[in-house]
Order: structure tokens, then C-alpha cells, then sequence
């Protein structure tokens, strides 16, 4: 199989003259590289500060937002550079290998009418399990940035339903330029849920060893330490 992978330039990891067993396709996308270091680094350095749980709240928003802002750029561009859309098209690629958090790969399969196969390590707002349809009880799965396990108290119940209220909220900015830019392209309105539902694979990057217990569908696949080095054995 021939495997082509498509980055933005300037890019923080992938450099297409480094040696690959694949083919490295690049388009410009209007960032440094030092600005994308800055606002990962900033991103990162978010989850580490000692905060109440609202101001945690207020500053991941803060940071996934701007985060945000910059994958959707990276999309448009994308998108809307004819030469490598055509490159795409001509090239008769047989499925989509990508992240789906940031919604360009399944907007990219969609357009060129091939499956998707997602990999991932969890989705936000709980789209995943929207997505796919999979069962995800309030009273069983403690949501995002909650401290629950799988077996809540009546009080913790009650959070993890304020919490699904307030994700329809929060996560609205994240997606709705997507699907603006979808209906621009396929020139029909799609919604985000609607557009992950077409992924035929979920690689999920984690395993019930590390995880509490939830319900999955048939085409999730866990696959939890894929993306681990793999250590030396021990001298004894």
C-alpha cells in the first residue's frame, strides 16, 4: 500500500525531508511555527495550574478555544487550496486514516466519498458516543473533567448531568464554523454528529486496565499503548 500524509507547513512534527515510508504532501497554512509552539505550549501548560474546579473550567475553555481557532484555520486552508483537493481527488485513495477531534479528516473523506477510519483517544462533549450511538448513561459514565468513577453518588449524578447541560453550551463554538464550512463545500447543512456517525472504524488510544467500564459499539476498537515506546527488559 501507498500511504501519503498530509501537513500543514509550517508544522511542529512531520518534516517532509526526513526520511518516511510514506509520502509527505504539504500546503501552507497563514501561522509561524514559533506561534504554533507558543499556543500548544500555552494549552499544555493549562492543565498544570492549581485552580478551583470553575476556574479550571474557564481556562481549558479559554485555551481549547484559541486551540481551536487554529486547527479550524488549518482546515479552511486546506480546503480551499485547489491543488492539493485536486491531488486528493485524482489520487483514488481507498480510506481516510485520521484525528477526528478536529473534524478536516472526516470533512476530507466525506468529500471525496471514501470510509474513514478514526484514531483517537476520547472525544469532547461526549460526540463519540453520540456519533456512533452508543449507549453513555449520566447515572454510569462520569463526564469530561468530572473526578467520577463509574459508581456516583446521588450528589456526583447530579453534576454529571449539570455538567452534559452545560457541554451543549461550551462546545457549540468549537464545531459550528465546521459545519459552516461543510455546508460550503457540500453546499447542504451537516451537522458535526452527523459527519462523525460516517467513520467505519473507531481506534480508540486507550483500555479498560487504565479506564473505568462503559458501554461501546461493535466498530470501536481499543487499542490503549499503541502510541507507547516500547521499553528495554530488565537485566533480571
Amino acid at each position: 500500500h501507498e500511504v501519503v500524509v498530509v501537513v500543514p507547513s509550517p508544522s511542529l512534527h512531520l518534516k517532509p525531508k526526513e526520511p518516511h515510508n510514506y509520502t509527505v504532501k504539504e500546503y501552507p497554512m497563514p501561522y509561524t511555527e514559533d506561534h504554533l509552539a507558543k499556543a500548544f505550549q500555552s494549552f499544555f501548560d493549562a492543565h498544570f495550574i492549581e485552580q478551583s474546579f470553575l476556574n479550571m473550567i474557564i481556562t481549558m475553555y479559554q485555551r481549547i478555544l484559541e486551540a481551536s481557532k487554529i486547527f479550524f484555520s488549518n482546515c479552511k486552508s486546506l480546503l480551499k487550496n485547489k491543488d492539493m483537493m485536486q491531488y486528493l481527488r485524482e489520487g483514488k485513495f481507498e480510506v481516510v486514516l485520521t484525528d477526528p477531534t478536529q473534524l478536516c479528516g472526516p470533512l476530507i473523506a466525506e468529500h471525496l466519498s471514501i470510509p474513514s477510519v478514526y484514531f483517537l483517544r476520547g472525544f469532547p462533549c461526549g460526540m463519540d458516543s453520540d456519533a456512533t450511538q452508543c449507549p453513555s448513561p449520566l447515572s454510569y459514565v462520569p463526564r469530561f473533567l468530572l473526578n467520577n468513577s463509574d459508581k456516583m453518588t446521588f450528589t456526583q449524578r447530579v453534576k454529571n448531568v449539570l455538567v452534559r447541560m452545560l457541554e451543549f453550551v461550551y462546545c457549540e463554538p468549537f464545531f459550528a464554523r465546521y459545519e459552516e464550512l461543510a455546508a460550503e463545500v457540500f453546499l447542504n447543512k451537516m451537522r458535526t454528529v452527523e459527519l462523525l456517525s460516517h467513520g467505519s472504524v473507531w481506534l480508540m488510544r486507550y483500555d479498560f486496565v487504565f479506564e473505568f467500564p462503559r458501554p461501546a459499539m461493535p466498530n470501536m476498537v481499543f487499542i490503549g499503548g499503541i502510541n507507547c515506546d516500547q521499553k528495554k527488559n530488565l537485566s533480571q
